[in-house]
């Protein structure tokens, strides 16, 4: 079982950047992913998920409206778009999967990339 994130990189103000997290060893499908990101020195917090139940999806504020998740099926892949990138959402940004159909707290999830990471200058 495994989870790979890719698709980070170096991106000014403004720009966009799609990431991907592909899954090995289990049917993406069957799991609620969450995006989470943390930056040096702070907290890791969650920036979207999306259930394995109904679709339906989460964004905390600070990125409602600039970031999209959505799931390829064929491909076993969440990707996280992110548009209108600022420079606060530079982190290392991971996606973890849940064997729940509901999204949840950090601590809940099951399985976790390795990171890939996001810087975002001026």
């Amino acid at each position: 079982v495994q989870l790979v994130e890719s698709g980070g990189g170096s991106v000014q103000t403004g720009g966009s950047l799609r990431l991907s997290c592909a899954a090995s060893g289990f049917t993406l499908d069957a799991y609620t992913i969450g995006w989470f990101r943390q930056a040096p020195e702070k907290e890791r917090e969650e920036v979207s998920c999306i259930s394995s139940s109904d679709g339906s999806t989460y964004y905390p504020d600070s990125v409602k409206g600039r970031f999209t998740i959505s799931r390829d099926h064929a491909k076993n892949t969440v990707y996280l778009q992110m548009n209108s990138l600022k420079i606060e959402d530079t982190a290392e940004y991971f996606c973890a999967a849940r064997d729940d159909p509901d999204c949840g707290y950090e601590y809940e999830y099951d399985y976790w990339g390795q990171g890939t990471q996001v810087t975002v200058s001026s």
